[in-house]
């Protein structure tokens, strides 16, 4: 039985093709599947027109389900260009959880504690 992990890429043949996503056998005993959403950038309206049973693919594995062993699948993955390093991500951009223009600083939880508790008295005795 052949070990696969995650970023691998394989190579395999499809063995069904549901409106969802494809299956895809990788070997005598093992099957994945690409969702629906991984078969290519863009909108896909009918997965059928794209894939069809039996087609030979290179895929990558996005992830390994680790108590049932499922197979996540991607050809999205192959088309992106390879390089020997890291490269940046261009649609990266940065959020903030909180409001980055406030200069307060950090407070122990300790010191707004009592505040807290009588705000929330206050809103479940209404």
């Amino acid at each position: 039985m052949t070990i696969y992990h995650i970023g691998q890429t394989v190579h395999g043949r499809i063995t069904g093709v549901q409106p969802y996503g494809a299956f895809v056998s990788l070997d005598d005993q093992t099957q994945g599947l690409i969702h629906i959403s991984e078969c290519k950038s863009g909108v896909v309206h009918d997965l059928k027109s794209e894939l069809r049973v039996g087609k030979e693919v290179s895929v990558t594995i996005l992830d390994i389900e680790q108590y049932n062993k499922k197979i996540s699948l991607s050809l999205r993955q192959e088309d992106i260009p390879k390089s020997n390093g890291p490269t940046k991500n261009v649609n990266y951009r940065k959020r903030f959880w909180t409001n980055n223009h406030l200069n307060i600083g950090f407070k122990p939880i300790e010191d707004q504690l009592d505040q807290w508790i009588e705000e929330g008295l206050k809103r479940t005795n209404k």
